[in-house]
């Protein structure tokens, strides 16, 4: 008998079927964000600008991407290492000119320039998730979509607007629905004199951008809130509170994003998932892992990363209501391999979660505390292993053990020569 045929028969006797947990998780699209291989530099603007936003990277590991070959090149390498269906996710700083689709700034994108990013999705059978880029450029004053100055306002408003065109030219061509996430960093430093002013305008922002036309089946703008970031650290235009109130007043237009690095440090996004779920239709998820603010790094298998997927699972998100993306980047390591371990991880979570016995629920409804502890407990030291690794067989990407020689060699033949 095989270890996977062993641990199957021990999770049958708690009335789990190993099986259909993995058959599941097969067809539940991840976005893989691809800020991960370049340090978040993109493409449209000085490659040793300075990061704005509140987003520092750390670190100066060698091999940094620093063309869009070199980047899908990475991102290909990934792809052969990690099991499930995987979404591209990409910011708008990410569009592609050459001769033929000279530069244009971010106001004047069209969906020319992110062809050849449809044309890489196209050809691995993949869909593809959109940002607009509301920061590192010469027009954040440093405020974007909450700036006094109307000027600055209506450059980052036409840029929203393009950005809602390019994601609908996504699900049209890659046949998948596009998420677009609205998330600036504009904010203060220090105190600020007038806290609802920025907001007010910031609202007005949002509702010009989505009075650009787009059909909501394909095109799932997100907003996004944040605490605080570097450099806004008393105060952030999109808290939590005004993220949350605009996507409650416009839910026929917008959905709610949580990343969980977005938040105070005893918040955990898990608690959250189901009491949004029962108010919204849909939800998005940023995945990351911050340590002690938003540091975003890369995503483990942890207790809140498992919390988090046990609540997508026990609140059926898994059939469409929450999408799901990684959002995180680390300079100090080897990229491939901080992408490859995030995206197992997620993957390894959620089918943590698919294992759990489904009796829970009701030894909770007839308070039966002891039973459930017990249980909770018992699912912890179950044979999880085994069937991760034949989850990673079944979809052709190695197990655990089996791939960062990989990603050694992709360094010294690859990285290193950059």
């Amino acid at each position: 008998m095989s270890r996977y045929e062993s641990a199957k028969e021990i999770y049958a006797r708690y009335g789990i079927d190993t099986d259909k947990a993995m058959e599941t998780l097969k067809n539940v699209p991840i976005s893989l964000h691809c800020w991960q291989g370049d340090d978040v530099r993109g493409f449209d603007t000085d490659p040793n600008k300075p990061l704005t936003g509140g987003i520092q990277t750390t670190g100066n590991y060698p091999g940094r991407a620093r063309t869009p070959e070199e980047l899908m090149a990475d991102i290909d390498e990934v792809l052969k290492l990690v099991p499930g269906k995987v979404k591209l996710n990409i910011h708008a700083c990410y569009a592609i000119f050459d001769d033929e689709n000279p530069w244009v700034d971010r106001d004047k994108l069209e969906p020319k320039h992110f062809k050849k990013w449809v044309d890489f999705c196209k050809k691995r059978g993949i869909g593809c998730d959109f940002n607009p880029t509301f920061f590192s450029h010469p027009k954040c004053d440093p405020l974007t979509l909450s700036s006094p100055n109307e000027e600055t306002r209506k450059f980052w408003i036409d840029h929203g607007k393009a950005c809602i065109r390019i994601s609908e030219y996504f699900a049209e061509e890659l046949g998948e629905p596009c998420i677009m996430n609205i998330w600036t960093g504009d904010g203060f430093k220090d105190i600020p004199a007038d806290r609802q002013g920025p907001r007010e305008r910031y609202r007005d922002s949002i509702d010009q951008i989505l009075s650009e036309p787009f059909d909501f089946n394909k095109v799932k703008p997100c907003v996004e809130s944040k605490v605080f970031g570097i450099g806004v650290e008393a105060y952030t235009v999109g808290s939590a509170e005004f993220a949350l109130s605009y996507a409650a007043m416009n839910k026929s237009k917008c959905i709610p994003l949580m990343d969980n690095g977005h938040y105070h440090p005893t918040e955990v996004v898990s608690d959250k998932i189901p009491a949004l779920l029962t108010f919204f239709p849909e939800i998005a998820l940023h995945v990351t892992r911050p340590i002690r603010w938003d540091s975003d790094h890369v995503v483990l298998f942890d207790d809140e990363t498992r919390e988090i997927a046990k609540e997508i699972v026990r609140c059926g998100g898994l059939d469409g209501r929450v999408k799901i993306a990684l959002d995180y980047f680390d300079a100090s390591i080897n990229r491939i391999s901080a992408w490859t371990v995030g995206f197992r991880n997620i993957e390894k979570a959620l089918l943590f979660a698919l294992l759990e016995r489904k009796d829970l629920k009701e030894m909770q409804d007839s308070y039966n505390f002891s039973k459930l502890m017990v249980a909770q407990e018992e699912l912890k030291t179950l044979p999880f292993g085994d069937i991760w690794n034949e989850y990673c067989k079944r979809s052709n990407a190695p197990a655990d053990g089996e791939w960062f020689s990989e990603v050694e060699k992709y360094e010294k033949e690859i990285l290193v020569k950059r």
